[in-house]
């Protein structure tokens, strides 16, 4: 069975910390990449940080470099997103997805991911 579904999300305020988790099935886990997305009411759904299949190598949006870092966890087939110094504008629903895309810059294209989690809502109050 493929499934993808995350956890952690939840209200905080402005400079709080907040983990996110997303457990996939081992024959994804495998054989993706994974990656954080968010979706912010209004606005279309952009890259927050993508892990290769190995975990050699990251990629980060701008916005949240040096706040957030990404890591997985072969033996529990997840991936984490641990979000420190959070802003209001953070808030969003976060999904984790996994795919295959071909190079680390392609880690954040939508386009290279063609499984998807449900989401869980972050909110960041001011």
């Amino acid at each position: 069975q493929v499934y993808l579904v995350e956890s952690g999300g939840g209200l905080v305020q402005a400079g709080g910390s907040l983990r996110l988790s997303c457990a996939a099935s081992g024959r994804i886990f495998s054989v993706s990449a994974m990656a954080w997305f968010r979706q912010a009411p209004g606005k279309e759904r952009e890259f927050v940080a993508g892990i290769t299949r190995g975990g050699g190598s990251t990629s980060y949006a701008d916005s949240v470099k040096g706040r957030f870092t990404i890591s997985r966890d072969k033996g529990k087939n997840t991936i984490d997103l641990e979000m420190n110094s959070l802003k209001p504008e953070d808030t969003a629903v976060y999904s984790c997805a996994a795919g295959t895309p071909s190079s680390v810059p392609t880690l954040a294209r939508v386009q290279s991911y063609d499984n998807w989690g449900q989401g869980t809502q972050v909110t960041v109050s001011s």
